[in-house]
């Protein structure tokens, strides 16, 4: 049995596997993308990845979506890796959805372009061009969305795409999925949409699975709005829902009772 509740303005539902969670945010997704191709003929979307988005991606490729209508975007990049290396994201989604789907227009960053400055301000650029109609996101075992971790997280940034060092967990994170083979070979910085990029977007879909996202989900849904656990502020968009497995809902159904 699935179980679903609000806190503040963000939708939460549960569901006791992680297939089951992952087709409920893609049927969600799906209906975000073609509400907008309805409406204006085109969508635009950003793109999560990590082992956190499998089961959605998985789904999302079966939805019924025109691509040739939709506009991609992607939320960061590891810092001076190129897109064959094997922890690259944008390799990460070339491969899992993006060269099987074949959207009208993909927009990835370049976390090994020459001049990361000007890098950063082209894909501003082209993110700032209309509204992005949903954002698919997870949440980070030290509360983060996107690369935003608490030392660098700002509800207020004036930037939509910025450079920022990796904190220890979130390094730590990496490794522990099996990305990189030692800690030294984690990169150090990475290239990440900010938090307004994201809370601007019309709609948001969360999707947060496993027992070792337990804490930060607990902590996003409770106590103060702070970049303390980043994920907080999504309390305070309009047009959010967070899907989650049992284990990553597990310290909530504690607290409930």
């Amino acid at each position: 049995m699935n179980t679903s509740f609000k806190v503040q303005q963000l939708n939460i539902d549960i569901y006791q596997r992680p297939e089951e969670m992952g087709q409920a945010a893609a049927d969600f997704v799906e209906n975000k993308i073609n509400e907008a191709i309805i409406k204006k003929g085109v969508a635009r979307v950003i793109l999560a990845t990590g082992s956190s988005q499998f089961t959605f991606l998985k789904a999302l490729r079966q939805a019924k979506i025109d691509w040739k209508k939709v506009i991609v975007f992607h939320l960061d990049e590891y810092y001076g890796i190129s897109d064959t290396h094997p922890a690259s994201f944008r390799k990460y989604l070339k491969e899992r959805i993006l060269d099987l789907v074949k959207p009208l227009e993909t927009y990835l960053i370049n976390g090994d372009a020459e001049d990361i400055e000007d890098e950063m301000a082209k894909y501003a650029a082209r993110l700032s061009e209309h509204e992005i109609d949903v954002a698919c996101i997870g949440i980070g075992e030290n509360g983060h969305i996107a690369f935003n971790d608490p030392p660098v997280a700002d509800f207020n940034d004036t930037k939509l795409v910025k450079l920022v060092e990796l904190d220890a967990q979130c390094r730590n994170q990496q490794l522990g999925e099996g990305w990189f083979p030692t800690i030294d070979d984690v990169p150090k910085k990475a290239l990440t949409l900010t938090i307004p990029a994201i809370m601007n977007s019309k709609a948001i879909s969360c999707v947060v699975p496993d027992e070792r996202k337990a804490e930060a989900v607990y902590n996003a849904l409770n106590g103060d709005i702070t970049t303390d656990c980043p994920a907080s502020v999504l309390r305070r968009h309009n047009d959010i829902r967070m899907f989650l497995d049992v284990e990553s809902a597990s310290r909530l159904q504690k607290s409930m009772g």
